[in-house]
């Protein structure tokens, strides 16, 4: 009887010790659940699961919460009252939440499978599908966010994530049939990845040098009780003769604290702007300046509330080439919701003028935009998104910045190879699109989510040109018509094609050039266009088609000519109408001309005679000035002894009884009876020209 008594009594107080310790458990993991602790606390909940849970401590770097995912449905730390969940629904729920909040999105899976099936809380069916997104299953995540949409207790906000999810779960699948040129591998692990994260990459110096972010033996702490490994600190490489990267050197103190730093930029003129994370406080993250003189930094402060706004985050600094503007990436009031991408002028030395610009809906959503790279060259803005249809986690877009309407283009995903089913952010190239660097957690390791830095090769970027050539009054097709492309920089000698027997041309250009291209054909007036591949970022086509007008046989009028009274002096607006003449002749560089100068019936004839070739000669010697051939021009004077034709008001000449043009003679300008009638048709007359004489 003692032992049966005493068996009882055995199993009631361990009975009682494994509830207080599961209480106790649970206790411990909400408390570092609250501090955003998720490693910690998914440790505690999993021993109130199962005993048989081993207990382990382990601290990550920060990047692994690299982004502020807007959740609407937040993770609570106690059972919601209103829910009617069992005790170990509820650790399943927060293990998952853990797990999901540290990447992790195979664990996530495994326990929101058990939340959702039971419909415990509406809203995990939504993160099973991101976590099935997360996990390469699209055609499952696909299902499962159908679900979550058709079921009454969605929320609203969600119901638009999951419709933007889908479309980034169909592009992924139309991305694993496709076969891109594009080469991504991974960095050295013995400079770049070494150690626990490595992540933003980005120009010092120009592009010999890199900086990045690590957590990795050998960092700056302040004690003992810290592990560097944990840590993260900026570092910087440069290109050796070899084309290989130096080992990687620490930039040390002050530039790098005890706390976590990275994500740097810097704006070639001795300043550094950088994140720094609070050790304590894991939502505190703000941008840092630091400024150095031949490579010694002074102590780093933080950046006053027009980027740091007081409570919310600021990380991920980028400056501009020219050193004007920086961006970054902020939740700050004013967004549209999660992380959104900012810019705001800078000085020369740094200091911010201003306040900062949201850069928009274009770019921006009501999710997470973040890690901000503009490509000069190209005026393409490269960034992370996951609320832009992204095919999991963070992707890569770019939009093309247009410098005369300062509005940006609809972003466009890269796809794969660049971008994954994780996270994958700070994108940087160089200056011709052609290599670059990336992060991206898309490998597993111990925690579920670390950084590790990628090189990319870009695919070659194909850029055709092609269009036809028309006669420009009939609209007909030109055959025969001779191209020349000339290179504005003046890099590679001028070169030329032929269109073919229907008009038509197709060249493939190259990236980064500007060319001015010119259409001539015989008896036609030369047509000419120009194209600039700089802002090309992809394979493109570009039409551009060409109009040469036939040449007349008869004189063409030069409208604007002016002179002083009975002189041959030009008039400044006579100046500026022989600058268009000289462009045109500029143009049609294959033609001779005669400079013709005319004037009324008034005078002597030989007066007249001598006055407008003298006015003939003006034109010429102006032009030739200008840097015209001289043999490319003749001038001369006739007086009045060829009157100006009459012409209607629609521009057509006027015909006599006899079917002739009515021509401005003397006899009859003077039939009319109104003075100023007859004075605007001596004016007609008193008219400079020009005729082909030779081409």
């Amino acid at each position: 009887m003692k032992s049966t008594i005493s068996c009882l009594l055995f199993l009631v107080i361990s009975g009682i010790s494994l509830a207080q310790s599961k209480k106790m458990y649970i206790y411990l993991g909400d408390e570092h659940f609250k501090k955003l602790d998720y490693v910690n606390a998914v440790e505690q909940y999993k021993l109130a699961l199962s005993d048989s849970v081993a207990n382990s401590t382990l601290v990550y770097p920060y990047e692994i919460q690299v982004t502020n995912r807007k959740l609407t449905s937040k993770p609570k730390v106690e059972v919601d009252s209103t829910l009617k969940v069992t005790l170990e629904q509820y650790l399943h729920h927060q293990v998952a939440w853990c797990y999901y909040r540290m990447h992790d999105y195979p664990n996530a899976e495994k326990h929101l499978k058990s939340t959702a099936d039971e419909k415990a809380y509406p809203h995990d069916s939504y993160y099973l599908a991101q976590s099935y997104m997360n996990n390469n299953k699209y055609d499952e995540a696909i299902t499962k966010f159908e679900d979550y949409i058709r079921s009454p207790q969605a929320d609203d906000e969600l119901i638009h994530a999951a419709q933007v999810s889908m479309t980034g779960c169909h592009l992924a699948k139309e991305e694993l049939h496709k076969t891109r040129e594009i080469s991504v591998k991974l960095a050295d692990t013995a400079i770049f990845n070494k150690g626990t994260a490595s992540f933003a990459t980005m120009y010092f110096d120009k592009d010999q040098k890199l900086m990045f972010t690590s957590a990795r033996a050998g960092g700056v702490i302040l004690n003992e009780k810290q592990q560097s490994e944990y840590l993260c600190d900026l570092y910087w490489v440069e290109l050796k003769e070899d084309s290989t990267w130096s080992q990687a050197t620490n930039f040390g103190r002050p530039l790098n604290s005890a706390q976590n730093d990275g994500a740097g930029s810097f704006n070639n003129n001795n300043v550094i702007f950088y994140t720094r994370w609070s050790e304590e406080k894991r939502t505190e993250q703000n941008i840092y300046l630091a400024r150095m003189i031949n490579f010694k930094f002074f102590e780093a402060y933080k950046l006053d509330s027009s980027v740091n706004y007081p409570g919310y985050k600021s990380i991920q600094p980028y400056v501009s080439m020219d050193g004007r503007t920086l961006y970054f990436s902020s939740n700050r009031p004013g967004g549209l919701g999660g992380m959104d991408i900012w810019k705001i002028p800078i000085d020369s030395a740094g200091n911010t003028q201003g306040q900062p610009e949201n850069l928009g809906a274009l770019i921006n959503s009501d999710q997470d935009e973040v890690t901000p790279f503009f490509h000069e060259v190209s005026s393409t803005l490269f960034f992370s998104s996951n609320g832009h249809g992204s095919m999991g986690g963070l992707d890569i877009f770019k939009s093309l910045y247009d410098r005369e309407t300062q509005g940006f283009s609809v972003p466009a995903n890269l796809g794969m190879p660049i971008n994954s089913s994780k996270d994958d952010a700070y994108m940087m190239w160089d200056s011709r699109l052609s290599k670059g660097f990336f992060s991206s957690d898309r490998e597993p390791c111990k925690g579920g989510s670390c950084y590790d830095i990628y090189e990319v090769v870009n695919e070659p970027i194909h850029i055709y040109l092609s269009g036809y050539s028309y006669n420009k009054e009939t609209e007909e097709i030109l055959p025969n018509t001779k191209l020349t492309f000339k290179d504005v920089r003046g890099v590679f000698p001028p070169y030329t094609i032929v269109t073919d027997s229907n008009g038509f041309y197709e060249k493939e250009l190259n990236y980064g050039v500007e060319l001015f291209i010119k259409a001539q054909k015989l008896n036609y007036f030369a047509d000419a266009t120009s194209v600039n591949t700089n802002q090309i970022t992809q394979t493109t086509s570009i039409t551009r088609d060409f109009y040469l007008k036939p040449i007349p046989q008869d004189e063409i009028e030069i409208e604007g000519i002016e002179y002083d009274f009975n002189s041959d002096k030009l008039r400044p607006a006579s100046q500026a109408v022989l600058d268009k003449l000289f462009d045109f002749l500029e143009l049609n560089n294959n033609i001779s001309v005669e400079i013709n100068s005319h004037t009324d019936a008034r005078g002597k004839d030989i007066y007249n005679l001598d006055l407008s070739q003298r006015r003939a000669k003006s034109c010429v010697n102006y032009l030739v000035s200008k840097g015209i051939d001289p043999l490319r021009l003749i001038p001369k004077g006739y007086g009045e002894t060829q009157p100006n034709q009459l012409y209607g008001p629609d521009k057509k000449p006027v015909l006599n009884a006899e079917g002739k043009p009515v021509l401005l003679t003397e006899a009859y300008i003077e039939t009319l009876k109104v003075k100023a009638e007859r004075e605007a048709l001596h004016q007609k007359n008193r008219r400079t020209t020009f005729k082909v004489i030779n081409q």
